[in-house]
């Protein structure tokens, strides 16, 4: 089966979003201050990257066969309109399955036995492609349980000056990554993949 990763546009002191759940702007500038067309698999949106970053997302999309979210983040945005913007299946981790869910023909999985359950599930939903785990508590508790294997981060030239960081209180820090593994620079962004080394 594939990896596990986690991916996420982060600020220069750390964040992945602001205080409040502001400094999305800066965060995501990247996706639409190029000139390449990136479609996605929501009709009505179509992102805009340097070459470099739409090269880089265009492999992330290909090659990630699910994505492992929490509730907060699925109740945030809606269920996305009923589809990702990526296309991929999408599994939630969640006390409770909420109202009106699941949905048949619907690309969501709901996992309310822990984080271990839901890499298992995601992995046989993924096959040999790679499982995507969003950033914050999702990617801490994953690196906790030994789960993990690469950190991906899009830096960006920012600082929110607090908010949510990327993993937050990590109960087995120092955790040591090798690489980075791949840059890319894009265009107010850059790429980074590091693989994590458990001890």
């Amino acid at each position: 089966m594939g990896k596990v990763y986690t991916g996420a546009s982060m600020s220069l002191d750390g964040y992945i979003s602001g205080p409040g759940e502001t400094g999305f702007e800066h965060l995501f500038a990247w996706y639409g201050n190029g000139d390449v067309d990136v479609p996605t698999a929501q009709p009505d949106r179509t992102l805009r990257m340097s070459a470099a970053s739409a090269e880089y997302f265009r492999s992330y999309v290909e090659n990630t066969g699910v994505l492992v979210v929490g509730r907060r983040l699925f109740d945030s945005t809606k269920a996305w309109g009923g589809n990702h913007p990526m296309g991929t299946p999408v599994v939630v981790v969640t006390h409770s399955i909420p109202a009106g869910w699941p949905r048949e023909g619907s690309p969501f999985t709901f996992v309310t036995d822990g984080i271990e359950s839901a890499i298992e599930q995601a992995k046989a939903i993924a096959g040999d492609k790679i499982v995507g785990v969003n950033g914050g508590t999702i990617a801490r508790q994953c690196l906790e349980a030994g789960l993990l294997d690469e950190v991906w981060v899009d830096l960006v030239p920012v600082l929110l000056g607090g908010g949510t960081p990327f993993f937050g209180a990590l109960t087995n820090a120092p955790v040591e990554l090798d690489g980075p593994v791949s840059v890319v620079a894009g265009d107010r962004v850059m790429h980074l993949r590091y693989r994590v080394r458990y001890r």
